[in-house]
């Protein structure tokens, strides 16, 4: 990793100056994993819960706070997204719903954050649509699974904490 940038040579937090950087076109996905019991993982799928479609509000949820970010951290940029979308993948299996949300933009600055913020917000939103069902509901495993663009190119994670 290149230095910490978002500090000034006084040692004071400030927004990195993107003014002369090159538009490119940028994309990032991020995933995290919502962890249920059998039952809850059940009613999600069978669309069974009481507040609604869980998948439909958590999607939303997830596109609205990737286009707020700006506004929940506070030395991110605003970007102009151009394109945003959540998957839920459950697997039974683990007891889990995987979530990846990608988003794309055309721009000095990436996309990395918004990502991550949608996908966090997707999950924290399953976990309010089911609290009055089950409490130990665990959201795991937020992290940036590819970002492409900019100057410092293609990032690919790792293989996923949890195989499908």
């Amino acid at each position: 990793m290149n230095e910490i940038t978002h500090f000034n040579e006084d040692g004071r937090a400030h927004m990195v100056d993107v003014t002369e950087k090159e538009k490119t076109k940028r994309k990032a996905i991020a995933g995290a994993d919502v962890y249920l019991n059998a039952k809850t993982l059940q009613k999600i799928t069978d669309k069974n819960v009481s507040k609604g479609d869980v998948f439909a509000v958590a999607e939303i949820a997830g596109i609205m706070a990737a286009k707020r970010t700006a506004e929940m951290i506070p030395l991110c940029h605003p970007v102009f997204l151009s394109g945003a979308s959540i998957t839920f993948t459950p697997v039974k299996e683990c007891g889990c719903i995987k979530i990846e949300a990608m988003v794309s933009c055309t721009g000095e600055t990436g996309v990395e954050m918004e990502a991550l913020t949608a996908v966090s917000m997707a999950a924290l939103t399953i976990y309010d649509m089911c609290k009055s069902i089950q409490r130990d509901i665990t959201i795991s495993n937020v992290r940036l699974l590819h970002k492409s663009g900019g100057k410092s190119g293609i990032y690919q994670a790792p293989l996923d904490p949890v195989e499908v």
